[in-house]
């Protein structure tokens, strides 16, 4: 049944709004007037070709890099111009492309970190709740992540960003070095529970259709841009899907290179936290 207008209104007042957004480094601009909203209980993906900017989105709206312009919204809250420690305590969570697990910690451990500022008394909580979504990680939760399968890691590492209870998570191509068995199992299985939570999902992805159709909207980002917004369905469907992702979209805009930084940027967080999580050292009390 199609979402009445009401009801997409009630959803996005929940999760993300991105209005007219620009970021970039080093005083020059990589995206500009980006408008892109994720309504609480939906996902959204952004596909792109390379160096469309894409990835400075994701660090434009976790506070990696400034924003120049515009602003970021999460629950009728601005969240734009705060450090990412903050904005992860107001409520996003976020898995990066690599790093997203400690390989020496058990499972259970990693979870834990993931809860970094929950009390000890509401960890047991956090981790019956994680359980429930991914009930796999209850049966490994003592085996070392440096173990898992890929599948089992992106699994781990979406249950750690959970652990917060967040009302959004942004999801950095959680398909990436996957075998298609495996990417197949992660985008119609692990983000499908994430919808089911409740939890708002964005997600960069280059399995453009496979993640579209898991998805309620689409963003197709060209040159730092958003060249076309539509709802997921519809986008799936367009024969020219190999055009956008060489940029060559019918409203002229051509692909543009992003600056080197975008590339190799460390994520360096506070003293405590590194690429989105925490280095364990127990909860707070």
């Amino acid at each position: 049944m199609p979402t009445s207008s009401a009801e997409r209104k009630r959803r996005v007042a929940g999760g993300l709004v991105v209005e007219r957004l620009g970021a970039g480094y080093g005083g020059e601009l990589v995206i500009r007037e980006v408008d892109l909203e994720v309504g609480e209980g939906e996902v959204a993906t952004v596909v792109g070709p390379n160096g469309s900017g894409k990835s400075t989105l994701l660090k434009a709206i976790t506070g990696v890099i400034a924003v120049s312009e515009g602003r970021v919204l999460l629950r009728d809250q601005e969240i734009s111009g705060f450090a990412t420690d903050v904005i992860v305590r107001r409520g996003v969570g976020y898995v990066p492309q690599l790093n997203d697990v400690f390989a020496p910690l058990t499972v259970e451990e990693n979870l834990r970190a993931g809860g970094y500022t929950l009390r000890k008394a509401e960890v047991p909580a956090a981790l019956a709740r994680i359980a429930e979504i991914f009930p796999a990680l209850s049966a490994m939760r003592t085996r070392t992540a440096g173990r898992l399968s890929g599948g089992e890691r992106k699994m781990l590492a979406m249950g750690r960003a959970l652990m917060m209870e967040p009302p959004l998570l942004i999801l950095d191509e959680p398909t990436a070095n996957l075998s298609p068995a495996l990417a197949r199992i992660v985008l119609e299985e692990y983000v499908a529970r994430l919808k089911a939570a409740g939890v708002a999902v964005l997600m960069v992805e280059q399995r453009a259709r496979e993640a579209l159709k898991v998805s309620d909207w689409g963003y197709v980002m060209v040159a730092g841009h958003l060249a076309i917004s539509s709802a997921a369905a519809e986008l799936a469907e367009r024969d020219d899907m190999g055009e956008l992702f060489l940029g060559r979209v019918r409203d002229g805009l051509a692909p543009v290179r992003a600056p080197s930084p975008e590339n190799r940027m460390t994520v360096q967080i506070g003293p405590t936290i590194e690429h989105g999580f925490t280095v364990p050292g127990g909860n707070h009390a």
